[in-house]
Protein backbone atom coordinates (compact mmCIF):
# COMPACT_ATOMS: atom_id res chain seq x y z
CA UNK A 1 0.00 0.00 0.00
CA UNK A 2 1.20 3.18 -0.76
CA UNK A 3 1.93 5.79 1.61
CA UNK A 4 3.19 9.75 2.31
CA UNK A 5 7.04 10.25 3.19
CA UNK A 6 8.77 13.51 4.37
CA UNK A 7 10.79 14.37 1.28
CA UNK A 8 11.90 18.42 2.28
CA UNK A 9 10.46 21.20 3.91
CA UNK A 10 8.89 24.05 2.58
CA UNK A 11 10.85 26.75 4.09
CA UNK A 12 13.87 25.08 2.22
CA UNK A 13 12.48 25.20 -1.30
CA UNK A 14 11.79 28.90 -2.81
CA UNK A 15 9.41 29.52 -5.57
CA UNK A 16 10.95 28.70 -8.88
CA UNK A 17 13.62 26.38 -7.22
CA UNK A 18 14.69 22.37 -7.42
CA UNK A 19 16.80 20.38 -5.59
CA UNK A 20 17.49 17.00 -5.61
CA UNK A 21 17.08 14.71 -2.20
CA UNK A 22 17.55 10.92 -1.57
CA UNK A 23 14.61 9.43 0.14
CA UNK A 24 14.38 5.33 0.50
CA UNK A 25 16.92 4.87 -2.11
CA UNK A 26 15.07 7.12 -4.83
CA UNK A 27 16.88 10.29 -6.02
CA UNK A 28 14.09 12.81 -6.31
CA UNK A 29 13.94 16.35 -8.01
CA UNK A 30 12.17 18.78 -5.50
CA UNK A 31 10.40 21.54 -7.42
CA UNK A 32 8.19 24.44 -6.23
CA UNK A 33 6.18 26.20 -9.25
CA UNK A 34 4.04 29.23 -6.48
CA UNK A 35 2.03 27.00 -3.99
CA UNK A 36 2.88 23.97 -6.09
CA UNK A 37 5.25 21.21 -4.89
CA UNK A 38 6.55 18.44 -7.21
CA UNK A 39 8.42 15.06 -6.68
CA UNK A 40 10.31 13.28 -9.62
CA UNK A 41 12.87 11.18 -10.55
CA UNK A 42 16.15 13.04 -10.33
CA UNK A 43 17.67 11.63 -13.46
CA UNK A 44 16.77 12.30 -17.27
CA UNK A 45 14.82 9.25 -18.53
CA UNK A 46 17.10 9.81 -21.77
CA UNK A 47 20.62 9.13 -21.01
CA UNK A 48 20.42 10.22 -17.21
CA UNK A 49 21.60 13.69 -16.44
CA UNK A 50 20.82 15.35 -13.35
CA UNK A 51 17.71 17.22 -13.61
CA UNK A 52 18.34 19.41 -10.60
CA UNK A 53 21.06 21.01 -12.78
CA UNK A 54 18.61 22.01 -15.60
CA UNK A 55 16.75 24.60 -15.80
CA UNK A 56 12.64 25.35 -14.25
CA UNK A 57 10.16 27.29 -16.09
CA UNK A 58 7.01 27.10 -14.60
CA UNK A 59 6.08 23.39 -14.39
CA UNK A 60 8.30 22.25 -17.49
CA UNK A 61 11.83 21.34 -16.24
CA UNK A 62 14.78 21.20 -18.80
CA UNK A 63 17.56 18.73 -19.09
CA UNK A 64 21.17 20.10 -18.78
CA UNK A 65 22.79 18.10 -21.07
CA UNK A 66 20.39 17.54 -23.95
CA UNK A 67 17.32 20.06 -23.81
CA UNK A 68 14.98 17.29 -23.04
CA UNK A 69 11.67 18.78 -21.43
CA UNK A 70 9.26 17.07 -18.64
CA UNK A 71 6.24 18.61 -17.17
CA UNK A 72 6.72 17.70 -13.33
CA UNK A 73 2.51 17.58 -13.40
CA UNK A 74 2.24 14.92 -14.22
CA UNK A 75 5.47 13.81 -16.07
CA UNK A 76 4.44 14.14 -20.11
CA UNK A 77 7.41 14.42 -21.92
CA UNK A 78 7.51 18.02 -23.95
CA UNK A 79 10.49 17.97 -25.73
CA UNK A 80 12.69 15.03 -26.01
CA UNK A 81 15.97 16.64 -27.24
CA UNK A 82 16.56 19.69 -28.73
CA UNK A 83 17.97 17.90 -31.53
CA UNK A 84 16.21 18.37 -35.19
CA UNK A 85 16.38 16.63 -38.29
CA UNK A 86 17.96 13.07 -39.10
CA UNK A 87 19.93 13.07 -35.37
CA UNK A 88 16.83 13.77 -33.65
CA UNK A 89 15.20 10.86 -35.82
CA UNK A 90 18.22 8.13 -35.42
CA UNK A 91 18.02 9.63 -31.63
CA UNK A 92 14.17 8.78 -30.87
CA UNK A 93 14.81 5.05 -32.96
CA UNK A 94 17.40 4.69 -30.14
CA UNK A 95 16.13 6.16 -27.53
CA UNK A 96 12.02 6.43 -27.85
CA UNK A 97 10.90 9.20 -25.78
CA UNK A 98 9.97 8.19 -22.28
CA UNK A 99 8.09 10.02 -20.00
CA UNK A 100 9.37 11.06 -15.79
CA UNK A 101 8.50 9.45 -13.18
CA UNK A 102 6.85 11.76 -10.89
CA UNK A 103 5.45 11.47 -7.55
CA UNK A 104 1.95 12.59 -6.00
CA UNK A 105 2.69 15.10 -3.25
CA UNK A 106 1.06 17.37 -0.53
CA UNK A 107 1.95 19.33 1.93
CA UNK A 108 1.29 19.11 5.93
CA UNK A 109 2.98 21.38 8.76
CA UNK A 110 5.44 22.64 6.72
CA UNK A 111 6.68 19.40 5.40
CA UNK A 112 6.81 18.15 1.54
CA UNK A 113 5.15 14.43 1.46
CA UNK A 114 5.78 12.54 -1.48
CA UNK A 115 3.83 9.11 -2.22
CA UNK A 116 5.55 5.70 -2.42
Amino acid sequence: MAEFVEVGKTTGLPDGAMKEVSVRGNRLLLARVGDNYYAAASRCPHLGANLAEGTLQGSVVTCPRHGSQFDLVDGHVVRWTQWSGLISKMNQALRSPRPLKVYRTKVEGGKILAEF
